[in-house]
């Protein structure tokens, strides 16, 4: 009950940043167009520091093993998750922005902030093991259905994948970064949640509300998001029995089940925007699914509790 409480403050706090968002649009101090370039930092700058600071920890035996918990448990809800989430979108004739808001989760804008606050620093770690597994997901699978290009752009994938490969390498060879450099990338990541919900809120200022809410496709979309993934995934973590591999492991796999469960998101919003789709649909998809999670996160974490 304690991290589920915990939790939903920590959703509140990212929901009023999306206000914020909102605010300077409709104040008039910037348009919502501008949030394009917030969306390009987002991508290539920001995201790539959380992922090479949070390898930035000391390697030990028990730091790996958790590491390839955390990643195998990725890899395998990743993948399940993607064919489930294909077959429900031809049967229920969901458009490309629809299928990626279902299948991506935000985990790359909250679950360093939500790992910090409800568990510590330390185990963000193995909230980047899922990262770093959906950014390639992010960087092959849906920068292709967003773009509607039938090929892959490889020098933008290999260039989006070596933040990755930087951490890795840094912590299997046990360099660590000298401390000016490391607080400077510390810092610039620690962004990742306020820029994404700004840009949000920003997108969200230039809508019609009243279609937004309407849109009962919207509904839908969030239904299938924020209660039919998270207990897909709950039934594939209690049936894989990861949770009980080592004294860390229910830790861990919280962390991933937290990373599936947030909502859709906001790296599809900015790739709409970047390649051209429906940057609004998307966002209007990513804030009210983030209005649900104020809910449903906690639910679900409560249900991880009495069920791993």
């Amino acid at each position: 009950m304690h991290i589920s409480i915990l939790l939903m403050e920590q959703i509140i706090e990212l929901f009023i940043m999306i206000l914020m968002g909102f605010i300077i649009v409709k104040a008039g101090i910037v348009k919502d167009e501008d949030s394009k370039v917030l969306s390009k930092i987002v991508l290539y700058l920001i995201i790539p520091c959380v992922i090479i600071n949070a390898f930035q920890v000391d390697y030990t035996s028990k730091t790996v093993r958790g590491l390839l918990i955390a990643f195998a448990a990725s890899v395998i809800l990743q993948l399940v998750l993607l064919f489930i989430i294909s077959a429900m979108g031809r049967l229920f004739h969901m458009n490309e922005v629809e299928v990626a808001s279902v299948y991506y989760s935000n985990s790359g804008n909250l679950i360093v902030p939500i790992v910090t606050f409800i568990l510590g620093q330390e185990w963000v770690l193995y909230g980047c093991a899922f990262m770093s597994v959906q950014l390639v997901f992010l960087w092959t699978h849906c920068k292709k259905i967003i773009s509607r290009e039938s090929s892959y752009d490889w020098r933008k994938i290999v260039l989006n994948m070596i933040s990755i490969v930087i951490g890795v390498v840094l912590f299997f060879t046990r360099i660590h970064l000298p401390q000016l450099i490391n607080d400077t990338i510390g810092s610039v990541g620690s962004m990742i949640g306020p820029a994404s919900m700004i840009v949000t809120g920003m997108l969200f200022a230039g809508m019609d509300l009243k279609k937004v809410f309407a849109n009962r496709r919207v509904y839908f979309v969030t239904f299938l998001r924020m209660l039919l993934v998270p207990l897909i995934s709950l039934i594939l973590i209690k049936i894989s029995h990861m949770a009980y591999l080592s004294a860390d492991a229910p830790k861990i796999m919280l962390i991933v089940f937290l990373a599936v469960i947030t909502p859709s998101a906001s790296t599809v919003t900015q790739m709409c925007q970047v390649y051209g789709n429906d940057s609004r649909y998307a966002s209007a998809i990513n804030v009210v699914t983030t209005l649900c999670a104020v809910v449903t996160m906690p639910v679900m974490v409560l249900l991880y509790e009495e069920f791993i």
